[in-house]
């Protein structure tokens, strides 16, 4: 599972949806920080974000911020940002399905 620092996740629990902001992504290590409180930070890897029922939520799109060559002046971003919609049970880059 590929984590990168800007994405959010998620994980169901009998309140609702607990969401928290990757900050941070070291080699082995990677730091979350709950949206609702900011002051909650911690740190997990990959793996144990997998198993412990995290999904992703939302996904920046990758656009390069820095100031742009004269060639690639007019470039797109490389992938679409992703957003899961708990509501709808589909992302944002999905067609929805219609009941017929």
């Amino acid at each position: 599972m590929e984590v990168k620092a800007g994405e959010i996740y998620g994980k169901r629990s009998g309140n609702g949806v607990a969401m928290y902001a990757v900050l941070k992504v070291a080699r082995a290590t990677i730091t979350l920080q709950n949206i609702h409180n900011p002051l909650s930070l911690f740190e997990t890897t990959s793996e144990k974000l997998q198993r412990s029922g995290y999904e992703r939520v939302s996904q920046t799109p990758y656009i390069a911020a820095g100031k742009p060559s004269k060639r690639r002046a007019h470039s797109k971003p490389k992938r679409c940002p992703y957003t899961m919609d708990f509501i709808e049970g589909r992302a944002d880059c999905e067609k929805p399905v219609f009941a017929g």
